[in-house]
């Protein structure tokens, strides 16, 4: 019985597999895209999102709310209640009622069981393609999926779109939502029109973490649901709402963009200060950042060099056997004990037979701070004699981040500054060192580029060291 409409329906997915799908599936989120570390916020969320699940239709699953580490604008919902909101959306939130019209949306994509209906029709996504399933079982299962697109994380249930019908129901019962527990139900109105705002800014780039990519973009719901709201009663008996100022101070000191903590990249060069390394990738290929794994692709999609971490203990032989016990493989024949930049680490070579036909593979392991790191540099066998120069430059490459390197990287996080009042977005950007554009800060604010400030609050965007709150 759908819990929304009060009919029957048929689903190949019980509510016991529901809620076990749903756990796999939260914490692969929490392993391959990570929560938001702040505290404070994650249990603001939390709060807003009870709020709304005590008036859900569906109130026979224990709702979870938390803040994912992605820095698209972005919100999803599992089976079971596992919902997330993106620190990448919250950047572009100006208040209480436009983040509860987004997280009663997600609720509402739960309470009509979307989610589930999603499992049996929904195709992986890409980040990089061009190697083929081959990659499976000779790198990690999160970069398999991220290079090939054969499954994991970008599959079934996370970042699967729904139907236009789907939206419009969740649209529907969000602000239904909203309204009974004290919230406007334009809030959603408005953060649907932030989040078209923020999509043009880049213009016919994918993006496969964005809104768009996971919820259709419909021009007409923004009217659909500033109609809606307007019959809609606000319940003026909840509990008071948090003023647009005291939700902009909620997000001060919130990351904006690449998280310097997972590693960051200066053109082909990657460092990563958590695991403190440097890495320099061939000049001109595509790069990507996983949780668990970076990587970068030839531009003729013939090529890729990745670099994981293969163990916390042990030194690159014992790495290589671990390897050899885990895919089948004999590399130990042709291994060859060398050093790089003083580093232990080990290289082996050639044409490796998998499951899926021949694949070159040149792969390093390197030992740096009591922790092993694998390079694994793949190519289509004809290419890999090519290739092996390559690859052998950078696992070369490798080595530990100078203070200098430290000391340079830097993240961008939301700062709050006070407009005067008559003066500018322009100015006022100027003079608080954002390193925003104005277009982009516009829609941060929900602004005119040349409007003329009231006083009020202004979000702005501030780089600063690395480690600096």
């Amino acid at each position: 019985m759908n819990p929304v409409s009060g009919r029957p329906e048929f689903t190949l997915v019980s509510e016991a597999h529901e809620r076990e799908l749903g756990e796999e599936e939260s914490r692969k989120v929490a392993a391959e895209m990570g929560l938001y570390d702040d505290p404070a916020l994650g249990a603001y969320v939390r709060s807003v999102g009870d709020r709304l699940a005590a008036v859900s239709p569906r109130r026979d699953v224990a709702y979870s709310f938390q803040v994912v580490d992605m820095q698209e604008p972005n919100a999803f919902a599992l089976p079971g209640g596992y919902i997330y909101v993106s620190r990448g959306l919250l950047a572009l939130t100006n208040d209480e009622d436009e983040l509860a019209g987004i997280i009663g949306h997600e609720i509402g994509h739960v309470a009509a069981k979307h989610a589930v209906r999603t499992v049996s029709r929904a195709a992986p996504i890409s980040i990089l393609t061009g190697i083929g399933a081959a990659v499976t079982g000779i790198v990690s299962p999160v970069l398999g999926s991220v290079v090939g697109g054969v499954g994991g994380l970008a599959g079934a249930l996370v970042l699967a779109p729904y139907s236009r019908g789907q939206e419009e129901e969740a649209d529907r019962l969000g602000q239904e939502m909203a309204a009974r527990a004290g919230w406007d139900p334009a809030g959603i109105s408005r953060s649907l029109h932030a989040l078209e705002r923020e999509e043009a800014l880049h213009g016919d780039a994918p993006r496969a973490n964005s809104f768009f990519a996971t919820h259709p973009p419909l021009p007409r719901r923004v009217a659909d649901t500033e109609a809606r709201a307007r019959t809609l009663q606000r319940n003026a008996a909840a509990q008071a709402t948090a003023t647009p100022e005291q939700f902009l101070r909620r997000l001060d000191g919130l990351a904006v963009g690449p998280r310097a903590a997972d590693g960051v990249f200066e053109g082909p060069l990657f460092l990563h200060p958590g695991l403190d390394f440097h890495l320099r990738f061939p000049a001109g290929w595509k790069t990507a950042n996983a949780r668990a794994a970076v990587a970068a692709l030839a531009p003729d999609q013939s090529a890729m060099v990745a670099l994981e971490l293969a163990a916390t203990s042990g030194g690159p032989e014992a790495a290589l056997r671990a390897f050899e016990q885990q895919t089948g493989a004999n590399l130990s024949p042709n291994a060859e004990r060398i050093t790089i930049g003083g580093l232990p680490a080990v290289r082996a070579g050639g044409v490796a037979r998998t499951r899926d036909g021949p694949i070159g593979l040149e792969i390093t392991w390197v030992a740096l701070g009591g922790k092993v790191y694998r390079i694994t540099g793949m190519t289509q066998p004809t290419s890999f004699e090519a290739m092996r120069p390559a690859f052998r430059e950078t696992a070369g490459s490798f080595g530990a981040l100078t203070s200098a390197e430290r000391a340079a990287i830097r993240e961008t996080r939301i700062r709050l500054v006070r407009a005067r009042g008559g003066e500018t977005l322009s100015s006022l950007l100027a003079q608080a060192g954002s390193v925003w554009s104005l277009d982009y800060a516009a829609v941060a604010n929900d602004l005119d580029t040349a409007a003329l400030l009231d006083p009020r609050l202004v979000k702005v965007g501030v780089s600063q060291p690395y480690g600096t709150r």
